[in-house]
């Protein structure tokens, strides 16, 4: 079933924090219990460093908080991070949808976009079909990099 739905971007908020912590618990947990990363206190204190950074966007749906994505730019490169939806929208087509905004936004910046997956991530398949090509990896992350289209 694909997404018909109408999405946006919206600012993020204090009040965000902790539903938004939810999904991204509900969306790593498993991932993360596979690599021996999580502990809750852990995922708290790490998402906090990233909600705190600019370029932090909430995703809504139908006006109603549907995740987050972190769109961070630099002189060098746009670092995305922190994209988590709930569950009732993934495989739907609307992850999609939401990179390619943010792909052509870094495409109209002339700029790479990177970004890290954890290993053995279905992820990895996501963006490798919207053109990121992988860096390097160590244990427990891969990096990867989707530079900017020749014209």
């Amino acid at each position: 079933m694909r997404v018909v739905d109408a999405w946006c971007f919206g600012p993020v908020g204090e009040a965000d924090f902790e539903p938004l912590l939810a999904i991204r618990i509900e969306v790593m947990q498993e991932h993360l219990e596979r690599v021996f990363r999580y502990k809750p206190s852990r995922a708290r204190r790490i998402f906090r460093q990233h909600f705190d950074e600019p370029g932090l966007r909430l995703i809504l749906v139908n006006d109603k908080r549907a995740g987050c994505v972190a769109f961070r730019v630099g002189r060098e490169e746009i670092r995305l991070d922190s994209f988590y939806l709930t569950a009732r929208y993934h495989n739907r087509g609307l992850g999609t949808k939401i990179l390619d905004v943010l792909l052509a936004e870094a495409d109209a910046l002339g700029l790479p976009v990177r970004l890290e997956v954890l290993r053995g991530s279905p992820a990895d398949r996501f963006y490798e079909r919207r053109g990121f090509a992988k860096l390097g990896e160590d244990d427990v992350e891969v990096r990867y990099e989707r530079p900017v289209p020749s014209l």
